[in-house]
Protein backbone atom coordinates (compact mmCIF):
# COMPACT_ATOMS: atom_id res chain seq x y z
CA UNK A 1 0.00 0.00 0.00
CA UNK A 2 1.55 3.33 -0.95
CA UNK A 3 2.12 5.58 2.43
CA UNK A 4 -0.15 9.04 1.70
CA UNK A 5 2.13 12.40 2.56
CA UNK A 6 1.90 14.12 5.77
CA UNK A 7 -0.03 17.02 5.27
CA UNK A 8 -0.52 19.00 8.11
CA UNK A 9 -3.65 20.73 9.29
CA UNK A 10 -3.80 24.64 8.19
CA UNK A 11 -4.84 27.24 10.95
CA UNK A 12 -7.86 28.47 10.72
CA UNK A 13 -7.77 32.78 9.79
CA UNK A 14 -10.40 34.23 12.23
CA UNK A 15 -11.18 36.75 9.48
CA UNK A 16 -12.81 36.75 5.89
CA UNK A 17 -10.88 40.21 5.69
CA UNK A 18 -7.48 38.97 7.12
CA UNK A 19 -7.82 35.81 5.03
CA UNK A 20 -8.26 37.46 1.46
CA UNK A 21 -5.31 39.84 2.90
CA UNK A 22 -2.95 36.84 3.44
CA UNK A 23 -4.05 35.40 0.39
CA UNK A 24 -2.99 37.74 -1.59
CA UNK A 25 0.73 36.95 -1.72
CA UNK A 26 -0.55 33.71 -3.67
CA UNK A 27 -1.51 35.78 -6.75
CA UNK A 28 -4.96 36.45 -8.22
CA UNK A 29 -6.17 32.93 -7.71
CA UNK A 30 -5.41 32.57 -3.87
CA UNK A 31 -7.95 35.79 -3.46
CA UNK A 32 -10.23 34.06 -4.94
CA UNK A 33 -9.65 30.92 -3.27
CA UNK A 34 -9.73 32.44 -0.23
CA UNK A 35 -13.26 34.35 -1.14
CA UNK A 36 -14.94 31.19 -2.46
CA UNK A 37 -14.05 29.14 0.77
CA UNK A 38 -14.78 32.12 2.98
CA UNK A 39 -12.31 31.43 5.92
CA UNK A 40 -13.35 27.65 5.98
CA UNK A 41 -11.02 24.53 7.01
CA UNK A 42 -9.49 22.40 4.67
CA UNK A 43 -10.45 19.50 6.53
CA UNK A 44 -12.87 17.15 4.23
CA UNK A 45 -12.28 13.93 2.51
CA UNK A 46 -8.95 14.47 0.96
CA UNK A 47 -8.81 14.91 -3.26
CA UNK A 48 -6.05 12.80 -4.75
CA UNK A 49 -3.97 14.54 -7.39
CA UNK A 50 -1.21 13.75 -9.73
CA UNK A 51 2.22 14.19 -11.02
CA UNK A 52 4.48 12.54 -13.28
CA UNK A 53 7.75 13.72 -13.60
CA UNK A 54 11.66 12.69 -14.44
CA UNK A 55 12.52 12.12 -10.66
CA UNK A 56 15.45 10.10 -11.50
CA UNK A 57 18.00 10.41 -14.63
CA UNK A 58 19.09 12.88 -16.73
CA UNK A 59 16.06 15.93 -15.73
CA UNK A 60 16.03 14.63 -12.17
CA UNK A 61 16.85 18.43 -11.53
CA UNK A 62 14.25 19.91 -13.09
CA UNK A 63 11.62 16.99 -12.03
CA UNK A 64 12.43 17.34 -7.96
CA UNK A 65 11.12 21.02 -8.69
CA UNK A 66 8.07 20.09 -10.65
CA UNK A 67 7.19 17.94 -7.82
CA UNK A 68 8.12 20.57 -4.94
CA UNK A 69 6.21 23.31 -6.73
CA UNK A 70 2.91 20.99 -6.67
CA UNK A 71 3.68 20.17 -3.18
CA UNK A 72 4.13 23.98 -1.90
CA UNK A 73 0.86 24.63 -4.20
CA UNK A 74 -1.01 21.93 -2.38
CA UNK A 75 0.18 23.17 1.16
CA UNK A 76 -0.94 26.95 0.15
CA UNK A 77 -4.05 25.92 -1.19
CA UNK A 78 -4.94 23.51 1.75
CA UNK A 79 -4.19 26.47 4.10
CA UNK A 80 -6.61 28.42 2.09
CA UNK A 81 -9.56 26.03 2.92
CA UNK A 82 -8.08 23.39 0.16
CA UNK A 83 -11.37 23.70 -3.01
CA UNK A 84 -14.47 24.11 -0.92
CA UNK A 85 -13.41 22.29 2.13
CA UNK A 86 -11.24 19.37 0.61
CA UNK A 87 -7.42 19.40 1.33
CA UNK A 88 -5.61 18.02 -1.68
CA UNK A 89 -3.33 15.19 -1.27
CA UNK A 90 -0.29 14.94 -3.97
CA UNK A 91 0.64 11.57 -5.57
CA UNK A 92 4.30 11.29 -7.83
CA UNK A 93 5.03 8.92 -10.00
CA UNK A 94 8.85 8.89 -11.90
CA UNK A 95 9.03 9.17 -15.34
CA UNK A 96 12.53 8.83 -15.79
CA UNK A 97 13.70 9.34 -19.61
CA UNK A 98 10.37 10.48 -20.73
CA UNK A 99 9.40 8.15 -23.68
CA UNK A 100 6.24 8.22 -24.92
CA UNK A 101 5.46 4.68 -23.15
CA UNK A 102 7.18 5.73 -19.89
CA UNK A 103 5.41 8.47 -19.48
CA UNK A 104 1.76 6.89 -20.30
CA UNK A 105 2.80 4.16 -17.34
CA UNK A 106 3.21 6.67 -15.09
CA UNK A 107 -0.23 8.63 -15.13
CA UNK A 108 -1.94 5.30 -16.10
CA UNK A 109 -0.14 4.30 -12.35
CA UNK A 110 -1.84 7.67 -10.40
CA UNK A 111 -5.42 6.76 -12.41
CA UNK A 112 -5.59 3.59 -11.35
CA UNK A 113 -3.91 3.55 -8.14
CA UNK A 114 -4.82 6.67 -6.78
CA UNK A 115 -7.58 7.76 -8.64
CA UNK A 116 -6.54 11.75 -9.13
CA UNK A 117 -8.47 14.31 -10.15
CA UNK A 118 -6.02 16.15 -11.85
CA UNK A 119 -2.70 15.27 -13.01
CA UNK A 120 -0.46 18.73 -12.84
CA UNK A 121 2.98 18.07 -14.54
CA UNK A 122 5.83 20.09 -15.80
CA UNK A 123 7.29 18.67 -18.74
CA UNK A 124 7.94 15.42 -20.05
CA UNK A 125 9.77 14.86 -23.24
CA UNK A 126 8.11 13.08 -25.56
CA UNK A 127 5.57 13.40 -28.56
CA UNK A 128 3.99 16.50 -26.49
CA UNK A 129 0.61 13.99 -27.10
CA UNK A 130 0.31 10.71 -25.96
CA UNK A 131 -0.37 10.83 -22.63
CA UNK A 132 -3.84 13.27 -23.74
CA UNK A 133 -5.34 9.78 -24.67
CA UNK A 134 -4.93 8.28 -21.18
CA UNK A 135 -6.47 11.62 -19.74
CA UNK A 136 -9.52 11.40 -22.48
CA UNK A 137 -10.48 8.10 -21.78
CA UNK A 138 -10.24 8.93 -17.77
CA UNK A 139 -12.64 12.07 -18.22
CA UNK A 140 -9.87 13.82 -15.61
CA UNK A 141 -8.15 17.39 -15.85
CA UNK A 142 -4.87 17.59 -17.68
CA UNK A 143 -2.16 20.88 -17.51
CA UNK A 144 1.54 20.26 -17.98
CA UNK A 145 4.28 22.59 -19.38
CA UNK A 146 5.81 20.60 -22.46
CA UNK A 147 5.75 24.07 -24.21
CA UNK A 148 5.27 22.42 -27.35
CA UNK A 149 2.93 23.57 -30.64
CA UNK A 150 2.07 19.73 -31.08
CA UNK A 151 -0.30 19.85 -28.06
CA UNK A 152 -1.65 23.32 -29.78
CA UNK A 153 -2.31 21.26 -32.90
CA UNK A 154 -3.79 17.63 -31.09
CA UNK A 155 -6.18 20.06 -29.70
CA UNK A 156 -7.28 21.71 -32.53
CA UNK A 157 -8.01 18.43 -33.82
CA UNK A 158 -10.74 17.12 -31.52
CA UNK A 159 -11.58 19.82 -29.06
CA UNK A 160 -14.50 17.37 -27.57
CA UNK A 161 -11.99 14.65 -26.98
CA UNK A 162 -9.56 16.39 -24.99
CA UNK A 163 -11.39 18.64 -23.21
CA UNK A 164 -9.23 18.15 -20.37
CA UNK A 165 -5.74 18.75 -21.29
CA UNK A 166 -3.96 22.25 -21.46
CA UNK A 167 -0.89 23.22 -21.62
CA UNK A 168 0.23 25.89 -18.88
CA UNK A 169 2.53 27.94 -21.42
CA UNK A 170 3.14 29.10 -24.73
CA UNK A 171 4.30 26.75 -27.55
CA UNK A 172 8.13 26.40 -28.17
CA UNK A 173 6.90 27.54 -32.09
CA UNK A 174 6.67 31.36 -30.40
CA UNK A 175 10.58 31.86 -29.37
CA UNK A 176 11.01 32.29 -33.09
CA UNK A 177 8.83 35.18 -33.86
CA UNK A 178 9.85 36.24 -30.35
CA UNK A 179 13.16 36.41 -30.43
CA UNK A 180 13.00 38.65 -34.10
CA UNK A 181 10.35 40.85 -32.54
CA UNK A 182 12.75 41.34 -29.66
CA UNK A 183 15.40 42.55 -31.82
CA UNK A 184 13.49 44.85 -33.46
CA UNK A 185 12.52 46.40 -30.36
CA UNK A 186 16.36 46.66 -29.63
CA UNK A 187 16.80 48.56 -32.82
CA UNK A 188 13.67 50.69 -32.63
CA UNK A 189 14.80 52.12 -29.47
CA UNK A 190 18.23 52.62 -30.18
CA UNK A 191 19.75 50.10 -28.22
CA UNK A 192 21.44 48.17 -30.90
CA UNK A 193 22.37 48.49 -34.51
CA UNK A 194 22.77 45.45 -36.68
CA UNK A 195 26.22 45.56 -38.39
CA UNK A 196 24.54 43.67 -41.08
CA UNK A 197 20.95 41.54 -42.25
CA UNK A 198 23.03 38.32 -41.56
CA UNK A 199 21.97 35.55 -39.19
CA UNK A 200 23.15 32.74 -37.73
CA UNK A 201 20.91 30.17 -36.97
CA UNK A 202 22.19 26.72 -35.05
CA UNK A 203 20.53 24.27 -33.66
CA UNK A 204 20.56 19.91 -32.68
CA UNK A 205 18.44 17.69 -33.91
CA UNK A 206 15.90 17.07 -31.55
CA UNK A 207 12.04 18.35 -32.43
CA UNK A 208 12.13 21.18 -29.61
CA UNK A 209 15.73 22.87 -31.09
CA UNK A 210 14.52 22.35 -34.51
CA UNK A 211 11.32 23.66 -33.90
CA UNK A 212 12.26 27.06 -32.93
CA UNK A 213 15.14 27.00 -35.33
CA UNK A 214 13.08 26.64 -38.51
CA UNK A 215 9.98 29.84 -36.77
CA UNK A 216 12.98 31.68 -36.80
CA UNK A 217 14.06 30.78 -40.59
CA UNK A 218 10.52 30.91 -41.64
CA UNK A 219 9.71 34.68 -39.81
CA UNK A 220 12.90 36.15 -40.39
CA UNK A 221 12.54 37.66 -43.79
CA UNK A 222 9.55 39.66 -42.27
CA UNK A 223 11.99 41.38 -40.11
CA UNK A 224 14.78 41.92 -42.77
CA UNK A 225 17.06 39.54 -41.84
CA UNK A 226 19.19 36.74 -44.01
CA UNK A 227 19.99 33.36 -43.02
CA UNK A 228 23.52 33.08 -43.91
CA UNK A 229 24.02 29.96 -41.51
CA UNK A 230 21.78 27.26 -40.66
CA UNK A 231 23.93 24.53 -39.04
CA UNK A 232 22.81 21.10 -37.38
CA UNK A 233 25.41 20.27 -34.75
CA UNK A 234 25.29 16.70 -33.10
CA UNK A 235 25.19 16.89 -29.33
CA UNK A 236 26.32 16.51 -26.84
CA UNK A 237 29.39 18.97 -28.01
CA UNK A 238 33.01 20.29 -26.34
CA UNK A 239 34.75 20.96 -30.09
CA UNK A 240 33.07 24.30 -31.76
CA UNK A 241 35.48 24.94 -34.35
CA UNK A 242 34.24 24.04 -36.92
CA UNK A 243 30.78 25.86 -36.90
CA UNK A 244 32.76 29.20 -35.15
CA UNK A 245 34.75 28.79 -38.37
CA UNK A 246 32.30 29.27 -40.67
CA UNK A 247 30.66 32.01 -38.13
CA UNK A 248 34.03 34.04 -38.71
CA UNK A 249 34.53 33.76 -42.20
CA UNK A 250 31.19 35.23 -42.86
CA UNK A 251 30.11 37.19 -39.55
CA UNK A 252 26.61 37.49 -38.99
CA UNK A 253 25.02 40.44 -36.84
CA UNK A 254 23.03 37.76 -35.19
CA UNK A 255 24.01 34.68 -33.80
CA UNK A 256 20.85 32.42 -32.94
CA UNK A 257 21.14 28.91 -31.03
CA UNK A 258 18.56 26.59 -30.42
CA UNK A 259 20.20 23.94 -28.43
CA UNK A 260 19.71 23.90 -25.03
CA UNK A 261 22.26 21.90 -23.17
CA UNK A 262 24.25 24.54 -20.81
CA UNK A 263 27.13 22.81 -20.58
CA UNK A 264 27.82 22.96 -24.37
CA UNK A 265 26.44 26.14 -24.91
CA UNK A 266 28.93 27.37 -22.32
CA UNK A 267 32.02 25.55 -24.51
CA UNK A 268 30.82 27.80 -27.02
CA UNK A 269 31.14 30.69 -25.45
CA UNK A 270 34.74 30.19 -24.37
CA UNK A 271 36.41 29.49 -27.96
CA UNK A 272 33.78 32.84 -29.47
CA UNK A 273 34.95 35.62 -26.93
CA UNK A 274 39.15 34.98 -27.33
CA UNK A 275 38.33 35.72 -31.58
CA UNK A 276 34.66 37.29 -31.48
CA UNK A 277 32.71 39.03 -34.30
CA UNK A 278 30.56 41.67 -33.84
CA UNK A 279 27.68 39.31 -33.62
CA UNK A 280 24.82 39.49 -30.66
CA UNK A 281 24.29 36.14 -29.25
CA UNK A 282 21.11 34.76 -28.23
CA UNK A 283 21.14 31.14 -26.72
CA UNK A 284 17.80 28.78 -25.48
CA UNK A 285 17.38 27.49 -22.02
CA UNK A 286 21.13 26.51 -21.17
CA UNK A 287 22.46 30.00 -19.89
CA UNK A 288 19.69 29.84 -17.52
CA UNK A 289 21.23 27.10 -15.72
CA UNK A 290 23.94 28.28 -13.26
CA UNK A 291 26.46 26.04 -14.84
CA UNK A 292 26.80 27.24 -18.27
CA UNK A 293 28.16 30.60 -16.06
CA UNK A 294 30.18 28.44 -13.70
CA UNK A 295 31.64 26.46 -17.00
CA UNK A 296 31.68 29.91 -19.33
CA UNK A 297 32.77 32.19 -16.33
CA UNK A 298 33.46 35.71 -17.77
CA UNK A 299 32.85 34.58 -21.57
CA UNK A 300 29.41 34.19 -20.03
CA UNK A 301 28.81 38.25 -19.87
CA UNK A 302 26.75 39.33 -22.34
CA UNK A 303 24.57 36.50 -23.32
CA UNK A 304 20.99 36.95 -24.27
CA UNK A 305 18.48 33.91 -23.36
CA UNK A 306 14.55 33.75 -22.67
CA UNK A 307 11.92 31.97 -20.99
CA UNK A 308 8.16 31.54 -22.20
CA UNK A 309 7.36 30.09 -18.56
CA UNK A 310 9.00 31.62 -15.87
CA UNK A 311 8.96 33.43 -12.16
CA UNK A 312 8.58 36.87 -12.93
CA UNK A 313 11.12 39.28 -10.55
CA UNK A 314 8.21 41.20 -9.48
CA UNK A 315 6.15 41.42 -6.58
CA UNK A 316 4.28 37.95 -6.76
CA UNK A 317 6.97 36.38 -8.24
CA UNK A 318 9.79 37.22 -5.58
CA UNK A 319 7.57 36.36 -2.80
CA UNK A 320 7.07 33.37 -4.22
CA UNK A 321 11.17 33.00 -4.63
CA UNK A 322 11.38 33.53 -1.31
CA UNK A 323 8.91 31.40 0.16
CA UNK A 324 9.54 28.41 -2.26
CA UNK A 325 13.17 28.35 -1.05
CA UNK A 326 12.51 28.77 2.46
CA UNK A 327 11.19 25.68 2.37
CA UNK A 328 13.14 23.85 -0.17
CA UNK A 329 16.89 25.38 0.73
CA UNK A 330 18.46 28.59 -1.18
CA UNK A 331 20.07 26.60 -4.10
CA UNK A 332 16.36 25.52 -5.29
CA UNK A 333 14.83 25.76 -8.52
CA UNK A 334 11.88 28.45 -7.95
CA UNK A 335 12.03 28.80 -12.22
CA UNK A 336 11.29 25.35 -12.50
CA UNK A 337 8.74 24.54 -9.56
CA UNK A 338 7.00 27.58 -10.84
CA UNK A 339 5.23 25.90 -13.60
CA UNK A 340 3.72 22.86 -11.58
CA UNK A 341 2.77 25.46 -8.63
CA UNK A 342 0.62 28.03 -11.22
CA UNK A 343 -1.05 24.79 -13.08
CA UNK A 344 -1.91 23.50 -9.52
CA UNK A 345 -3.32 27.43 -8.67
CA UNK A 346 -5.13 27.56 -11.90
CA UNK A 347 -7.07 24.34 -11.62
CA UNK A 348 -7.62 24.75 -7.51
CA UNK A 349 -9.14 27.78 -8.42
CA UNK A 350 -11.56 26.43 -11.84
CA UNK A 351 -12.61 24.19 -9.41
CA UNK A 352 -13.85 26.17 -7.08
CA UNK A 353 -15.92 27.99 -9.24
CA UNK A 354 -16.94 24.94 -10.93
CA UNK A 355 -18.27 23.61 -7.62
CA UNK A 356 -15.91 20.77 -6.70
CA UNK A 357 -13.32 18.63 -8.86
CA UNK A 358 -14.53 15.53 -10.46
CA UNK A 359 -13.18 11.64 -10.23
CA UNK A 360 -12.21 9.35 -13.10
CA UNK A 361 -14.72 9.13 -15.33
CA UNK A 362 -16.82 11.98 -14.24
CA UNK A 363 -16.27 13.23 -17.53
CA UNK A 364 -19.90 15.85 -16.72
CA UNK A 365 -18.01 17.56 -13.50
CA UNK A 366 -14.51 17.76 -15.15
CA UNK A 367 -16.35 19.57 -18.08
CA UNK A 368 -17.41 22.35 -16.15
CA UNK A 369 -14.09 22.86 -14.55
CA UNK A 370 -12.64 22.58 -18.16
CA UNK A 371 -14.96 25.47 -18.79
CA UNK A 372 -13.85 27.45 -16.27
CA UNK A 373 -10.18 27.49 -17.04
CA UNK A 374 -10.92 28.37 -20.55
CA UNK A 375 -12.96 31.50 -19.27
CA UNK A 376 -10.31 32.26 -16.77
CA UNK A 377 -7.57 34.93 -17.13
CA UNK A 378 -5.37 34.33 -13.88
CA UNK A 379 -2.25 36.36 -12.35
CA UNK A 380 0.50 34.26 -11.02
CA UNK A 381 3.80 33.72 -10.40
CA UNK A 382 4.52 33.39 -14.44
CA UNK A 383 2.72 36.21 -15.06
CA UNK A 384 -1.01 35.86 -17.15
CA UNK A 385 -2.40 32.07 -17.94
CA UNK A 386 -5.11 32.84 -20.47
CA UNK A 387 -5.96 29.51 -22.82
CA UNK A 388 -6.15 30.51 -26.62
CA UNK A 389 -10.07 28.90 -27.30
CA UNK A 390 -10.00 24.74 -29.28
CA UNK A 391 -5.90 25.32 -28.42
CA UNK A 392 -5.95 25.12 -24.92
CA UNK A 393 -2.71 26.82 -24.73
CA UNK A 394 -1.47 29.84 -22.80
CA UNK A 395 -1.22 33.03 -25.16
CA UNK A 396 1.93 34.44 -25.57
CA UNK A 397 2.90 38.14 -24.98
CA UNK A 398 3.43 40.33 -26.57
CA UNK A 399 4.57 38.87 -29.87
CA UNK A 400 0.94 37.13 -29.83
CA UNK A 401 -0.84 39.91 -27.77
CA UNK A 402 -0.19 42.85 -26.79
CA UNK A 403 -1.80 43.46 -23.33
CA UNK A 404 0.58 42.56 -20.71
CA UNK A 405 -3.03 41.36 -18.87
CA UNK A 406 -3.84 39.07 -21.39
CA UNK A 407 -0.80 36.96 -22.39
CA UNK A 408 2.32 35.13 -20.47
CA UNK A 409 5.41 36.95 -21.15
CA UNK A 410 8.11 36.27 -23.05
CA UNK A 411 10.39 36.87 -21.01
CA UNK A 412 14.08 37.79 -22.16
CA UNK A 413 17.21 38.53 -19.93
CA UNK A 414 20.67 38.48 -20.05
CA UNK A 415 23.88 37.78 -18.08
CA UNK A 416 25.77 40.79 -17.42
CA UNK A 417 27.54 39.58 -14.30
CA UNK A 418 28.41 36.08 -14.32
CA UNK A 419 28.25 35.62 -10.59
CA UNK A 420 24.42 36.21 -10.82
CA UNK A 421 21.12 35.23 -12.63
CA UNK A 422 20.45 37.10 -15.66
CA UNK A 423 18.57 40.42 -15.39
CA UNK A 424 15.12 40.81 -17.02
CA UNK A 425 15.80 43.31 -19.95
CA UNK A 426 11.76 42.57 -21.16
CA UNK A 427 9.06 42.57 -22.15
CA UNK A 428 7.81 45.82 -20.31
CA UNK A 429 6.15 46.50 -17.94
CA UNK A 430 8.05 43.22 -16.37
CA UNK A 431 11.62 44.58 -16.99
CA UNK A 432 14.08 45.09 -14.02
CA UNK A 433 17.23 45.54 -16.19
CA UNK A 434 18.39 47.32 -18.91
CA UNK A 435 19.99 45.96 -22.33
CA UNK A 436 24.00 46.49 -22.56
CA UNK A 437 25.66 45.97 -25.51
CA UNK A 438 28.01 42.86 -24.91
CA UNK A 439 31.36 43.48 -23.96
CA UNK A 440 32.79 41.76 -27.45
CA UNK A 441 30.85 44.19 -29.62
CA UNK A 442 32.44 47.50 -29.92
CA UNK A 443 30.15 50.89 -29.80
Amino acid sequence: MTKKPNLAKPNVIPSRRHFIKGAAAFGAGGAVLAGINDGARADGDPIPVGQAAPLTDFAAADGVEFKNGLTLACEEINALGGILGRPLEPYFEDTKQMGDATNVQAVQRLIDRHSVHAILNGYNIGSGAAIQDVIADSGIIYIHYDTTIGHNNLIKSDPERYFGSFQGDPAEYWYGPGFLKFVKDLEANGQYKRTNNKMAVILSAGVYAANIANAIKEQAQNYGWEISLFETVNVPISEWGPTLAKIRQDPPSVIAVTHFLPADLAQFMVQFVPNPTQSLIYMQYGPSIPAFREIAKEASNGVLYATVVGALQDEIGSAFEKRYKAKFGENAGHNSGAQSYDGAMVWATAAALAGGSGEPGNDEQNRKVAARMRSMIHRGVTGTTRFIEKEQAAYTYPTQVNDSSLGMPHQFLQIQDHTKGGGLIAPAPYNTAEFKLPPWIKA
